[in-house]
């Protein structure tokens, strides 16, 4: 559905360059902090802005060739972009029926009701819930094969963020062709979502791994000066200095419970784990 190779951008004082993958029937989390990458990383995908270098293959196409008729295939949500804000959702429609040749106006209409948006009302008039859930319902209204969303989660409270990744959801479940790559600075929105996950820091890409293994083999150790010392570190991946000593992530928990019995070994969460990698010290 998407696949980056090594896409360059140089700005004066942040540099990207990123590669991934997003595969038929998966929905693939891009996760780092704020400032990262993410949103230029999207906004090369869409052609927003010129690569210095890279490849960007979309739909099967090189990015340089994809068509108007190709763009329909994509589903969009871009935290600095939108409707204007003087228009309603009465208003959007007829605009929306003109760019999209599949939009789904009955589906679109009904879920405008569930979720109680406002048929009249301004859109800058909006709460930010109201705006998340709008941007990801146009998104996924007109067929799209592949949805690219950019922090659509973002200034929501708990109950918004769970309607709008039950969208997201939903929309899987309909075409086990169709893939989402979207990116998130709260990773454990995503944890519950994404097949898998990369991760950004300061503009290179430092981590993959499928979600499955990072719920199953991934773990910190917490352990004392003393049994620091003597800890095996051949596969701590960071250390992060602690009042009680130290916390180690490693990918290898059967190795660390089999050997060191009597140590505290606990799951790793999706946050602490890009938390750790984001700012932890490597392995020493």
């Amino acid at each position: 559905m998407l696949k980056i190779d090594h896409l360059v951008k140089n700005y004066n004082t942040f540099s990207l360059d990123c590669s991934l993958e997003v595969l038929p029937g998966q929905i693939t989390g891009l996760v780092g902090k704020n400032g990262a990458g993410k949103s230029t990383t999207f906004h090369a995908v869409l052609g927003l802005l010129r690569p210095d270098s890279g490849k960007i293959t979309l739909l099967g196409k090189d990015s340089q060739e994809i068509t108007a008729k190709d763009k329909q295939k994509l589903g969009v949500v871009l935290s600095d972009s939108g409707f204007s804000g003087n228009l309603t959702i009465q208003d959007i429609i007829p605009v929306l029926e003109k760019l999209y040749d599949d939009f789904n106006k009955d589906f679109f209409m009904k879920q405008v009701e569930i979720f109680g948006l406002p048929y009249k009302k301004k859109l800058k008039d909006f709460s930010t819930g109201m705006k998340a859930k709008l941007k990801v319902l146009i998104a996924i209204s007109h067929q799209a094969k592949l949805l690219l969303l950019d922090e659509p989660t973002a200034g929501l409270d708990v109950v918004a963020r769970n309607e709008v990744l039950d969208l997201i959801r939903d929309y899987m479940t309909e075409d086990e062709e169709r893939a989402v790559l979207i990116s998130s600075h709260i990773s454990s929105d995503l944890e519950s979502l994404c097949d898998d996950f990369y991760m950004l820091k300061d503009g290179k890409i430092i981590f993959h791994e499928e979600t499955d293994v990072l719920l199953d083999q991934y773990v910190v150790l917490k352990v004392d000066e003393a049994q620091y010392e003597k800890l095996d570190k051949s596969f701590i991946l960071k250390v992060q200095k602690e009042n009680y000593g130290y916390a180690c992530l490693t990918n290898e928990n059967a190795f660390y419970i089999e050997n060191y019995p009597q140590i505290i070994i606990e799951k790793a969460a999706i946050d602490e784990i890009v938390t750790m990698l984001s700012g932890g010290d490597e392995q020493c």
